[in-house]
């Protein structure tokens, strides 16, 4: 099945970067806290629909070689990525927002996991991706 989007829990230090979703009906989860991602556009991979959502949300510029996670999630509508991605907590001076959402945030893994308009499928995408042996945790501030 083909993928139809991407996420990425991108971390700022021990923080993620988080975007409060628009609150509009004709969207899943409107006034939720979201990662940067979204749908594929023509032909490209999951990598390179994570990496040019976040330059187009966010402002940053990564590479393919920085995201350290990528897992497929089945669905019936389409194949759903999580990527992880850690960058020192000095990146939040390059932020810059886009015209997506209705605001950025950064937030604990642990806050967003708690907090109650936190995405039930990221959050669950998220946990699981701490879980793993060998998951990068930084703690650069």
């Amino acid at each position: 099945m083909q993928f139809i989007g991407a996420k990425l829990a991108l971390f700022l230090g021990r923080h993620l970067v988080v975007i409060l979703r628009d609150e509009r009906t004709d969207i899943p989860y409107p006034g939720y806290w979201d990662f940067p991602g979204g749908g594929r556009e023509g032909h490209e991979d999951p990598q390179d629909c994570v990496l040019r959502e976040t330059e187009e949300e966010v402002g940053l510029r990564l590479l393919r070689s920085q995201l350290v996670h990528a897992r497929c999630y089945p669905k019936a509508q389409g194949d759903g990525w999580f990527f992880a991605a850690h960058l020192p907590s000095s990146c939040v001076e390059d932020i810059r927002f886009g015209n997506e959402g209705q605001g950025w945030d950064l937030m604990t893994p642990e806050d967003y996991v708690a907090h109650p308009l936190g995405i039930p499928n990221f959050k669950f995408r998220l946990q699981d991706y701490l879980s793993k042996p060998g998951a990068i945790h930084r703690s650069d501030g």
